[in-house]
């Protein structure tokens, strides 16, 4: 209205008929942090800089494809217990070389194939200009000085709300105390964020047992339930055969020695012949000896199988996506099939499972992905690392909360510098009422009744005293009961006796 009435005529007024909204944040944009082939942008770095991707060809084009591992071909050693091939009668494995190895490319494939939507990049390094691979340095992640430390970078974004680094793991049970509790130690300070954590790969020496030992150790235990672990590693279709071929072989395996078809031998004589051979040289030699030896189909096929076996983590951030979409973030991301994958790497049973579920000294819980027959591989558990607390057991709880809080925050943030009296109270009352009525509805609070479900007390008396208001506070308590999963069903039979 004008703020004075002098010349004659009409005004109109226009009055706010309904109060301010508060509105879900997202609750799935992870950020994976790890090495790239690229990274760059119309000419400019993305190096270290988070950056938001909304699909795998978004990726591709910004950070480029995968690294292509070298592989030797070796004779097992006198105490290895792991898989072999054979080759003329003799048992082999194949090992991949020294810094070859990197698992966030296959890990965004993993998060595609099972629902993943977008999400933010963090390169720490590319190996698109070193062939011979790039070596995992600790300070990558964590910093140094004369490297950033990416968790400071990303407390600048707001948007992501999962945090997984798929490629930390190579460092193995050194990521436990430096990488995995600097992100709990960030996800707790943020108060918006959820740690994915990866076991290190079972060796064919170790056991269960030791490896999750190792983990329980290191890990510490602050701010265990701003994350969840996942094991065992999975074995998955991710890595097609037409991605393998004879340039995975390290230089020194010598496949016309290696190889016992005479015609297969034939052509790598015909090839070595070849002064420079071009791309079509080097697929027509491939076709050949793939239609002339089975030995070759079948070193290719453990070479496969070796890149296809990878960390959980970002199959587990695609499920959360999937899940909080469909479901809600209210919903256990557990009980849940796991896309692209054929099997996990160890076979945990119900029996085993018990140690790993429920951790009677420290609390924290290891959520196993076991194989159901005639049903697929699942995520069986749900709980953070904080497995002994009843309020912070459980992930779908944990991340309620955080989805509720920062929701909250963010539409409190329209009331400061607002006059703290009881008109504001009202209008942020009736706001948070309605966001938290309307979560009720869909199922995220438990209670047959709104009352039941939940409860905002703001107003002099009940929350502030006068020297609240003299200092500028406005104290808003908000209480709220968020559903729980049923982990435990158990259905009780009795006989009773015949009544006719």
């Amino acid at each position: 209205m004008a703020s004075t009435l002098m010349t004659p005529g009409v005004y109109i007024e226009e009055k706010n008929a309904f109060p301010s909204s508060a509105v879900a944040v997202e609750t799935a944009v992870p950020v994976f942090i790890g090495y790239t082939q690229k990274a760059e942008r119309f000419g400019k770095s993305l190096l270290q800089k988070p950056t938001r991707v909304t699909s795998f060809a978004e990726f591709v084009e910004l950070f480029g494809a995968g690294f292509q591992p070298k592989f030797s071909i070796a004779d097992p050693a006198a105490d290895y217990k792991g898989e072999t091939f054979i080759i003329n009668g003799a048992q082999k494995v194949v090992q991949i070389k020294e810094k070859n190895t990197f698992y966030l490319y296959n890990s965004i494939r993993l998060f595609y194939a099972n629902g993943g939507s977008n999400c933010y990049i963090v390169s720490v390094g590319t190996y698109g200009d070193k062939p011979d691979g790039l070596e995992i340095s600790l300070d990558d992640f964590i910093g140094s000085d004369t490297k950033p430390d990416i968790l400071l970078l990303l407390e600048k974004e707001f948007e992501p709300t999962l945090v997984a680094i798929p490629d930390a793991i190579a460092l193995g049970e050194a990521a436990y105390n430096t990488v995995y509790t600097k992100v709990l130690a960030h996800c707790a300070k943020t108060q918006s964020r959820f740690g994915i954590f990866d076991l290190a790969k079972q060796g064919p020496t170790d056991t269960t047992d030791t490896v999750v030992a190792s983990f329980r150790d290191k890990i510490g235990i602050n701010a265990l339930n701003y994350g969840a672990a996942y094991y065992p590693w999975l074995k998955t279709a991710i890595v097609q055969n037409t991605e393998v071929d004879f340039e995975n072989l390290d230089a020194a395996v010598d496949l016309g020695a290696l190889l016992p078809e005479d015609l297969a031998k034939q052509v790598v004589k015909a090839y070595k012949a070849i002064a420079t051979p071009d791309a079509n040289a080097k697929k027509n030699y491939h076709q050949s000896l793939k239609a002339s030896s089975p030995v070759y189909n079948s070193i290719l096929e453990e070479i496969r199988s070796s890149l296809n076996e990878l960390p959980p983590s970002g199959a587990i951030a695609g499920i959360y996506t999937l899940v909080d979409s469909s479901r809600g973030v209210w919903k256990s991301p557990a009980n849940v099939s796991i896309s692209m994958v054929n099997a996990p790497a160890v076979n945990i049973s119900a029996d085993e499972q018990k140690q790993l579920n429920v951790d009677v000294l420290a609390g924290k819980s290891i959520n196993v992905i076991r194989p159901f027959p005639g049903i697929g591989t699942l995520i069986w558990g749900g709980r953070t690392l904080d497995g002994n607390s009843q309020d912070w057991r459980y992930i779908n709880v944990r991340r309620t909360l955080i989805m509720i809080e920062q929701s909250i925050k963010l539409a409190a943030r329209t009331y400061v510098f607002e006059p703290n009296d009881a008109t504001t109270w009202v209008t942020v009352k009736a706001m948070i009422d309605n966001f938290l009525n309307n979560l009720w509805k869909q199922g995220a609070l438990a209670g047959a009744a709104p009352e039941q479900a939940y409860d905002v007390q703001l107003g002099l008396g009940s929350t502030m005293t006068p020297q609240d208001i003299l200092d500028g506070k406005m104290l808003i308590t908000v209480r709220v009961a968020i559903v729980r999963p049923a982990e435990f069903i158990v259905i009780t039979f009795q006989q009773m006796m015949q009544q006719s």
